[in-house]
């Protein structure tokens, strides 16, 4: 298991490993603090998905590209909306979503998966069966960073499901550590959702 981690970088440039690890660090940072409702998830995620998408164009994986682009960009939306505590509230509280988020959701996730494989014919690349998980994975993974930003509890369920998809997808493709960040991923997001779960259970009893 080990020597399969580590033939994917013995031709790898030292310096792309050295950015990968960073990802790898600040990946993990960035969903230990959003468990922790704590507004550094965004600086942190936001290192870390801006290498990435250096590091996934170099790598010709254009849908993981494109939502770490998207990621980053929903890194400075979410910054900003949890520094002013949302757009009608003081403060910004863990919620469930409501019937029209849900769609919104539904709504993010079937754009992405027909954008991504826009962008895929648009550049003729070939689409392999991998690609196909890459379009379904991105589309998740977009529903959950928008339910990130509004600290709805769902977010924690896309990602559970996201990083369970990602992680053989990325051992696959030769790329170990980024598939050990999303195996630690999916550890934190189940026990960031029992966390925000017991929160918001709290804020039943007390109501």
């Amino acid at each position: 298991m080990i020597d399969f981690f580590l033939d994917s970088y013995k031709n790898a440039p030292l310096w792309h490993i050295a950015l990968e690890f960073l990802v790898f660090v600040f990946g993990i940072l960035s969903v230990w603090f959003a468990k922790k409702e704590n507004i550094w998830v965004y600086p942190t995620g936001l290192i870390a998905t801006v290498i990435s998408v250096y590091l996934l164009y170099v790598a010709g994986y254009i849908g993981d590209m494109i939502i770490n682009a998207y990621f980053s960009v929903m890194s400075i939306y979410g910054w900003y909306v949890w520094g002013k505590g949302g757009t009608a509230e003081d403060n910004l509280p863990i919620t469930r979503t409501n019937f029209n988020e849900k769609i919104i959701g539904v709504l993010l996730f079937v754009v992405t998966v027909c954008v991504v494989f826009g962008i895929y014919k648009y550049f003729d690349y070939e689409i392999n069966n991998d690609n196909y998980v890459d379009m379904i994975s991105s589309g998740i993974f977009f529903a959950g960073m928008w339910y990130m930003a509004r600290k709805k509890i769902e977010n924690w369920t896309l990602w559970i499901i996201g990083d369970i998809i990602v992680v053989p997808l990325y051992a696959y493709r030769g790329l170990g550590m980024l598939s050990l960040q999303y195996l630690i991923f999916t550890i934190l997001a189940i026990s960031a959702y029992l966390e925000w779960r017991k929160i918001l259970d709290s804020k039943k009893q007390i109501s």
